[in-house]
């Protein structure tokens, strides 16, 4: 599978150098609880285009029911609610820290397909063998036993698996690398992950949650963008170039290694431009004041239709500045008297659009399905 890296190109450099200079400017922009709770709602997203890039296409209202245990009754679409919901779990255990480290390693592959597939219902665990067609049952973290074919490319015999990946690992965490060959190492392994196709199934969604810890181990990803969301949006593009890279090397110009570089370095290009365009796409949207001024016109829409009591929007405003508040601000807020106020406050906390564990707790902004067209437009676009 070598060339593991591309050769040196300044539009891969300069790539680099701009995600990470919006990354930075990107995870500065909010509160840290505000951020927490864009988070979330991210990590929904990112599940659902990590889904159609699968071919599953799963509603944003029922991935949000599954997260609150509301499964459908149609075996089918419950299915695909326990899948989307094992995508969130495992993405919420890398985003807090609970996976294997470091991120480009055996054990944290291993640990992502085991942690995905057993949370999945039986009849996903299940794939047809490609010769006899016979039914063959997935076993969560174990590497395939048998051999495959993916579209024209045929991955490494089940024998070589454990080679593949080992030099897989010293070859994205070599000491000698500096941050930016890093960067690009991310769009490199993304594609060399696929490669290999370590297991029967669930190697698309291992290889993008291993990118996504990847992108945050090297303080450039986080919880606020997701490349699936790039990805699945161009899949047709994003398909070609990872078929493209798996070419064999075309000649004496093409590197020194058995694959294309010509093909890899186009398939980083289209990577780190994905990346560096879902971070603007996310700066555009979470820009404060255009945050404000889109919640505060479906405010005023939904106080005239009587849906929103007088008085809501400061108080969800605050929760945008503040991050967060304790609910004895609400008189002071909304210039009512505290019954009066109180009121108001539990209406939105009813709503979900704030969000307060306990009559204690602070509050903060929540996000439900229903308003994320209003306040986050385009959020949810599966083609450009």
């Amino acid at each position: 599978m070598e060339p593991l890296l591309p050769e040196d190109r300044p539009e891969l450099e300069n790539l680099a150098t701009d995600l990470v200079a919006k990354a930075n400017t990107l995870a500065g922009r909010l509160h840290p609880v505000m951020r927490a709770s864009v988070g979330d709602l991210v990590r929904s997203m990112n599940c659902y285009y990590s889904n159609l890039i699968e071919g599953h296409k799963t509603l944003p209202i029922d991935i949000d029911r599954a997260l609150n245990n509301d499964l459908s009754k149609e075996p089918e679409r419950r299915n695909l609610q326990l899948e989307a919901r094992a995508h969130i779990e495992v993405q919420q255990m890398i985003d807090r820290g609970e996976a294997p480290s470091p991120v480009v390693s055996v054990d944290f592959i291993v640990w992502t397909h085991r942690n995905f597939c057993e949370r999945l219902p039986n009849e996903l665990l299940v794939v047809d063998h490609p010769a006899t067609k016979e039914k063959i049952k997935i076993v969560p973290g174990e590497l395939r036993k048998d051999h495959v074919i993916v579209g024209r490319h045929i991955p490494p015999p089940p024998d070589d698996l454990p080679a593949f990946l080992q030099r897989f690992a010293e070859g994205y965490t070599a000491a000698h690398l500096s941050r930016l060959r890093k960067i690009i190492g991310v769009a490199a392994s993304h594609h060399r992950l696929a490669w290999i196709h370590p297991f029967l199934d669930g190697n698309g969604r291992v290889t993008r949650l291993f990118s996504h810890a990847l992108l945050r181990d090297l303080d450039v990803g986080s919880e606020l963008w997701a490349v699936s969301r790039g990805l699945a949006r161009q899949v047709a593009e994003y398909k070609a170039n990872l078929q493209v890279a798996d070419e064999p090397r075309r000649g004496d110009l093409d590197g020194r290694g058995n694959l294309t570089m010509a093909g890899l370095v186009d398939f980083c290009k289209f990577f780190l431009t994905t990346c560096v365009d879902q971070v603007d796409f996310m700066a555009c949207l979470l820009e404060p004041e255009e945050l404000l001024r889109r919640m505060e016109i479906w405010t005023e829409e939904e106080m005239r239709a009587k849906r929103l009591q007088k008085g809501s929007w400061p108080l969800l405003r605050e929760a945008v500045m503040a991050g967060e508040y304790a609910r004895g601000r609400a008189p002071a807020l909304t210039g009512y008297e505290e019954r009066q106020a109180r009121t108001v406050l539990n209406s939105l906390i009813e709503k979900g659009y704030l969000v307060s564990p306990t009559t204690r707790s602070p509050v903060k902004l929540g996000f439900p399905t229903a308003v994320v067209d209003r306040w986050f437009p385009r959020l949810y676009q599966p083609a450009a």
